[in-house]
């Protein structure tokens, strides 16, 4: 009678190795769950029930090793537990690297430019310090602020005072240093791609080397108040600004060979693409109703660029995305290729598309949406082709296909994009398509115009433009306002 009390009573107790075993898959199950949750991707019914399950394993688990005397339980609880843990690490690190992912392109609120302070390639000077004595050619009014920012800095950080001599355009600039008449220039590096557009000047960036450079930071303009707006209304407007350069530093002011606006809908789940040609000839923000190129924009800042074609389309633009085209290349290979529309046969850098449907990998994607020279439009062509390439990419990432490489297209995402979205708005897109797996229809439209010979603002020598076609201009306001409402 007293053994079987004590089998009893032997029986009742717990096992101190699986209650310590426990408590720490408990542990690691509430830190899985609060990774989880800080993500704010996953959707309300969907973490419910993924608590519902960890829990469930966990009590599993428990009830499997707190015997002390069944031991084929208590290994088949271990087995158990082993399983989970693995599961929990593979899980935390696909939401480990979906946080840092979506955080490293969100919330960019700065960009830089950079001031150098140029001499020519055959100059002796090899440091700042050596041309302490120099006379150096400024811009009298354009990018003024930044030039006296550089000098400020040179004055503070090298205790060099330069002397300068002031001139109207970049061109008696580059004049005055071909010439002799000063020993250096100062200019924003942003600049220097303007001599391309000049006939006989294309050489002049070559022909001069950079002694230092100045990288001043600026605020981009960053309005709270249209995060509530957007969300309300269901309707987020979105800037794109790409460059197809080869040039991988995204911070940077630069002009910007792609505008695109994208106008989401997340009720209706309809997505409109506006291009907006880069030499289209438009007032500026800042340059006081003179006309320039919208490519020259990106020169004097992002939000230069929105409220630009803000003022063009009557609509208010809630955030932007900077995009590197030449980082596209890994995440469509990322991917697994996209399928795009293109509306013409045509070949390009070694690669020939087909009128219809393509499937293209990073490289060969690059290629089609830079070709212009193929197309009796040129350069409006070349928009068509790049909204093709980001609605691909578009219908690509929203497909459950996506999930097969999602670590390796968030990295390349990081690498080739920013944007001022704030992290719970972008999150909460993700959310919501987690949720609703809803298909997206894309409109796509080029505005158009016809080319010109005019002086934009920022050269102050003919180069050329394109004026706008009202008409076209019109029409994409109305499929704006059709998103919208």
């Amino acid at each position: 009678m007293s053994t079987n009390t004590k089998t009893e009573k032997t029986g009742r107790k717990f096992s101190v190795p699986g209650l310590i075993l426990s408590a720490i898959m408990l542990v690691l199950t509430v830190i899985f769950l609060v990774l989880a949750f800080s993500t704010k991707i996953i959707p309300a019914p969907y973490m419910v029930i993924l608590c519902l399950i960890c829990f469930a394993a966990w009590f599993v688990a428990f009830l499997l090793m707190k015997k002390p005397g069944r031991k084929v339980r208590f290994i088949i609880g271990i087995i158990w537990m082993i399983i989970w843990l693995f599961l929990y690490t593979a899980g935390g690190y696909y939401l480990h690297q979906t946080r840092n992912a979506l955080s490293g392109i969100t919330d960019t609120v700065t960009e830089s430019s950079i001031i150098g302070f140029y001499v020519k390639e055959n100059d002796p000077a090899q440091t700042l310090q050596d041309a302490k004595d120099y006379n150096f050619g400024i811009l009298k009014d354009l990018d003024r602020d930044n030039t006296d920012e550089a000098l400020s800095r040179v004055s503070k950080e090298d205790n060099i005072t330069l002397s300068t001599t002031e001139y109207e355009d970049i061109l008696q600039l580059s004049d005055a240093l071909s010439e002799g008449e000063v020993n250096g220039i100062i200019l924003n590096q942003a600049y220097l791609d303007l001599y391309s557009e000049i006939p006989s000047y294309e050489d002049f960036p070559d022909q001069i080397r950079m002694l230092a450079g100045k990288n001043l930071k600026h605020t981009v303009n960053d309005e709270e108040e249209t995060d509530t707006e957007a969300t309300a209304d269901n309707v987020i407007n979105i800037y794109i600004s790409g460059s197809d350069t080869r040039e991988s530093t995204l911070p940077s002011r630069s002009r910007s060979d792609v505008n695109i606006i994208a106008s989401l809908n997340t009720k209706t789940h309809e997505i409109v693409l506006i291009s907006t040609p880069r030499d289209y000839y438009v007032p500026l923000s800042i340059s006081g109703g003179v006309p320039d190129k919208l490519t020259h924009a990106g020169i004097y800042g992002i939000d230069v660029s929105m409220d630009t074609l803000s003022d063009l389309y009557d609509i208010d633009l809630d955030y932007y995305f900077k995009v590197n085209f030449n980082g596209f290349i890994d995440i469509i290979d990322a991917l697994g290729g996209i399928s795009v529309e293109s509306d013409y046969d045509f070949s390009s850098s070694g690669y020939h598309f087909s009128k219809g449907s393509n499937k293209l990998n990073g490289t060969q994607a690059l290629a089609f949406c830079r070709e212009r020279h193929a197309f009796v439009q040129g350069d409006l062509q070349r928009g068509a082709n790049q909204m093709a390439v980001i609605s691909g990419v578009l219908q690509k990432a929203l497909s459950p296909s996506i999930l097969r490489n999602y670590t390796s297209v968030l990295n390349s995402a990081e690498n080739c994009m920013e944007t001022d979205i704030p992290y719970d708005v972008l999150a909460g897109i993700v959310r919501q398509q987690l949720s609703d797996n809803a298909s997206w229809h894309i409109t796509r439209y080029s505005t158009s115009g016809t080319g010109a010979k005019k002086v934009p603002y920022s050269m102050s020598t003919q180069a050329y433009v394109m004026i706008p076609d009202e008409k076209t201009v019109e029409h994409a306001k109305l499929l704006l306002e059709q998103n919208m409402d």
